[in-house]
């Protein structure tokens, strides 16, 4: 009942569920997405309307020149519809918190966790989609899977000494080749149209990178054999399949959980970001995504989690499996005095546990409770915190997502580390590729925010106290 009243309030203050519900009334043949968010543009094109005419004009607040030179840490920039991250409450995809979408979201049969097909959908319309509409999302990704026989030769050509992420976007990149956006724009389309050629090459992308990814996989990790899509099958299925764990269903389950809860943090982090700049410039999908990759590759942004698994082995080998508290206490704090971090713990936003590590969390204790790692991860999970908040290291000392995938996928036998940012940039593709499509139906500008230099900055306040 609480979840029920909790979903509503959220519907009732978001205009795209509210339409949402008159559609969903009508007894009609289910919408598919696009000609769903072709129902929708028009009324969001005229609340973005409404609200530069209200406050077009207002301003945020003063921007800080520590703000300039820290990352623009907290600067409002971006307007990024599909997620908002709350520093106390985490993540929100169109309003609704993971647990809610755990709940409400559709899943496979016999399944426990969403379907990042209705995840997509969400994060596109603001509507919770019906089984028969992500159903027929899954078929139309499995249909459009296939990936073209030069980028298969790519990759096939790749060394396997270069870096699974460094594949990866070269693959994406070259599907540029068949962009119906570039094509469109090439032939003169209109302005208000850009966003269905948009929406055919974000459709496009994600329903291609299982098979990119699952090439990488087979071609670096195991014999380059590379099964093929199931028609019938839902999306973390198949990617399952084309890795090699589809006869698995807990590993199938765990990808459901991993895409859903990876596929976006708002607009203001590396991958999200990049791919929002590079699309500015009228890229297609392709390019901005592929921009997208190059900036997840990068240590601060997708490799955490493995260096929190890197960590976690070390602290076995040091102290071993079942080891004490006191000793995990003491290998926490001989990380810090060493001058490094504990990888893992943290976040530029968050100031609670990361309800992604949550999710993670109490995936494990029904599906591995007894896994040796498993059982350190919890304790230090109930160690780090303390021992952060009395060396004053951080101002959030909680978990963050990365303390948990790796675990996880180790587990099911998924041990090649170069290989998880590649699953990283698989789920990271649904929230780019949703606001892709709105930037083009919104009509988004080119990005070209002020940049000042060092010397007039130091002019810009030199008379000034």
């Amino acid at each position: 009942m609480a979840a029920a009243l909790r979903s509503r309030s959220l519907l009732q203050c978001n205009p795209l569920s509210r339409a949402g519900l008159r559609f969903a009334s009508t007894g009609s043949k289910p919408l598919t997405l696009k000609e769903r968010l072709a129902e929708l543009i028009p009324s969001q094109i005229d609340k973005v309307k409404q609200i530069r005419a209200d406050h077009g004009k207002k301003s945020f607040g003063p921007v800080l020149v520590d703000q300039l030179y820290g990352g623009m840490r907290g600067l409002p920039a971006l307007i990024w519809d599909a997620s908002v991250l709350d520093a106390e409450e985490g993540i929100r995809f169109r309003g609704k918190s993971i647990p809610e979408c755990q709940e409400l979201l559709p899943k496979a049969p016999g399944g426990s966790e969403p379907l990042p097909e209705g995840l997509f959908w969400l994060l596109v319309t603001g509507e919770v989609p019906t089984q028969e509409q992500v159903s027929a999302l899954s078929r139309d990704w499995a249909a459009r899977a296939a990936i073209p026989e030069f980028v298969e030769e790519i990759l096939d050509r790749c060394p396997p000494t270069l870096h699974p992420m460094s594949q990866f976007s070269l693959a994406v990149t070259a599907l540029n080749h068949d962009s119906a956006f570039a094509k469109a724009y090439q032939e003169g389309i209109s302005k208000k149209e850009y966003w269905q050629p948009t929406f055919d090459d974000a459709m496009d992308l994600i329903a291609k990178l299982p098979n990119i990814a699952g090439r990488i996989y087979r071609n670096v990790f195991s014999d380059g054999k590379v099964p093929a899509i199931d028609l019938e099958k839902d999306y973390s299925h198949n990617l399952a399949t084309l890795l090699g764990f589809g006869d698995n269903e807990a590993f199938v389950e765990l990808l459901r959980l991993y895409i859903t809860i990876h596929s976006d943090h708002e607009g203001g982090n590396v991958s999200a970001h990049t791919g929002k700049l590079v699309g500015s410039a009228l890229s297609d999908p392709f390019l901005a995504f592929g921009a997208s990759l190059n900036g997840l590759a990068g240590p601060l942004h997708g490799l955490a989690n493995q260096e929190v698994l890197i960590w976690l082995r070390k602290i076995q080998s040091k102290i071993g499996e079942n080891a004490s508290d006191d000793a995990v206490k003491e290998y926490v704090w001989s990380t810090l005095k060493a001058g490094q971090v504990v990888p893992g713990y943290g976040h530029a936003v968050l100031r609670k546990t990361d309800p992604r590590y949550t999710a993670q969390r109490e995936f494990a204790l029904k599906h591995l409770p007894d896994d040796p790692l498993f059982k350190l991860v919890g304790q230090v999970y109930n160690i780090v915190p303390g021992i952060l908040l009395e060396a004053g290291k951080a101002k959030n000392p909680w978990p963050n997502v990365d303390a948990h995938s790796g675990v996880l996928l180790t587990h099911y036998g998924l041990t090649e580390m170069q290989f998880y940012t590649v699953l990283f940039g698989v789920s990271r593709a649904f929230g780019v590729a949703a606001q892709l499509i709105w930037d083009r139906a919104l009509g988004a500008p080119l990005e070209r925010p002020k940049s000042y230099s060092s010397d007039a900055i130091q002019n810009m306040f030199k008379d000034k106290h």
